[in-house]
């Protein structure tokens, strides 16, 4: 396993599904954990019961990360629990919402997509990285939606995760002199709550049969890359957007 003893790492949208699992990941490889949330107080304090039952370090830290004031104040948290330096960050929070066609669709929607799924990622982004240093690694949440356009009722959010895979790529560019690395994940058909709202089982069980391996991915799988791509193990990787979708599509 990847060796992130010492390390600092914030998740946002650390206490359930996929966040859940990265928080829970990090901690196991040695990272002190700030598990960020906004509507899910519980679950954030059942992740750091996990991550304590381990062994590990993490502390639930509440922040619209949509809003700067709540930030800056999840960021003073964490310096004031661990210390000078951020090591990781994993953007994680966002949203789909609602499905909803153009002609549904009202401002008030758009800007609420985008900020959860953009603006966050910039905002959380800026905050962090003057507590970043060298070997420092930042790892944000695309999507299979980003590369393809999503599925029905989904452009906008496809848009703003599409635009979360060209950011990764600018601030690969202007941090990689720095000695910090960006990366982001584009998964799949993942067997989360995400699933369970938005998309009919009818879809699932469609898309997960026409991948190679005939499955959904598990969030522990996609925890585990993002471990690695955290780690010196990958210390050669920035400015990806990789895939995780089983094979059902190559970038």
């Amino acid at each position: 396993m990847e060796n992130l003893n010492g390390k600092v790492a914030v998740v946002t949208g650390g206490a359930r599904d996929i966040g859940k699992a990265i928080s829970i990941s990090l901690a196991k490889a040695g990272a002190k954990v700030i598990v960020n949330y906004f509507e899910s107080e519980s679950q954030g304090d059942e992740t750091v019961a996990a991550i304590e039952k381990l062994g590990g370090t993490a502390v639930a830290v509440y922040a619209d990360v949509t809003k700067q004031a709540d930030i800056d104040a999840m960021v003073k948290t964490t310096l004031d629990h661990f210390g000078p330096k951020i090591d990781i960050l994993v953007n994680v929070a966002g949203g789909l919402f609602a499905r909803k066609s153009i002609e549904e669709m009202d401002e008030d929607f758009y800007n609420l997509v985008m900020d959860v799924n953009l603006k966050s990622v910039f905002l959380v982004t800026k905050a962090i990285k003057p507590h970043m240093e060298k070997g420092g690694a930042i790892i944000n949440f695309a999507s299979q939606a980003g590369r393809d356009g999503g599925g029905p009722g989904a452009a906008i959010y496809a848009t703003s995760k599409g635009a979360v895979i060209t950011y990764t790529r600018a601030l690969a560019k202007e941090f990689g002199p720095q000695g910090i690395r960006v990366n982001a994940l584009c998964p799949g058909m993942i067997a989360t709550k995400f699933h369970d709202d938005f998309t009919k089982d009818e879809v699932r069980e469609k898309v997960a049969g026409s991948t190679p391996l005939r499955r959904e991915g598990e969030a522990e799988e996609v925890a585990d890359l993002v471990v690695y791509l955290a780690s010196e193990q990958s210390s050669f990787i920035t400015g990806n957007n990789i895939d995780i979708n089983g094979g059902l599509a190559f970038s």
